[in-house]
């Protein structure tokens, strides 16, 4: 879904669109495995045009510690800014500071919500996610998941470049 930034003016036009999960492609920091949905609205406010609402969206992320796949909704409040900037003005190197770092300079004047809908999902994606609270991971050793099977790799192996550690005890 394109906007265009001219047709937006001060009265909040309302925006609903539902993307694909195949539509959003989050590289491999994972997997749309439900349709995002936008509830927004845009307004112009000081030449600048506004784009705020909720997101909601079932991500599939990898587990941190057993790399298993972990569904996890997303509910998300945002609120975009966007400036038409020149082409020139986007090539050349601009000096910005202070509020003006959170504004989005647009050429040609569309906005791409597809694209601000794929921004907001993985500005807002956990850092860590845990199959479980109690996910023992992987063994370091030989690479089995811990929550499966108990592995029987040594734990009171030590590395040989530690060993002369021992003798301190």
């Amino acid at each position: 879904m394109i906007i265009e930034l001219a047709s937006v003016e001060i009265l909040p036009k309302k925006i609903n669109a539902k993307f694909a999960p195949g539509e959003i492609d989050l590289d491999s920091e994972g997997n749309l495995v439900s349709d995002a949905i936008l509830d927004a609205e845009a307004v112009s406010k000081s030449g600048k045009v506004h784009i705020g609402g909720r997101l909601t969206a079932d991500i599939a992320l990898d587990c941190t510690r057993c790399l298993e796949a972990v569904r996890k909704p997303l509910e998300i409040d945002f609120d975009s800014v966007f400036v038409e900037g020149a082409e020139d003005e986007l090539e050349d190197k601009l000096e910005i500071a202070g509020e003006d770092l959170a504004e989005s300079f647009v050429a040609g004047g569309i906005i791409d919500l597809k694209e601000v809908v794929r921004e907001q999902l993985l500005l807002n994606l956990p850092e860590q996610v845990y199959c479980r609270d109690d996910c023992r991971g992987l063994c370091p050793k030989c690479g089995a998941n811990r929550n499966l099977i108990d592995c029987r790799c040594d734990d009171d192996e030590v590395d040989p470049r530690w060993a002369a550690l021992k003798s301190l005890r």
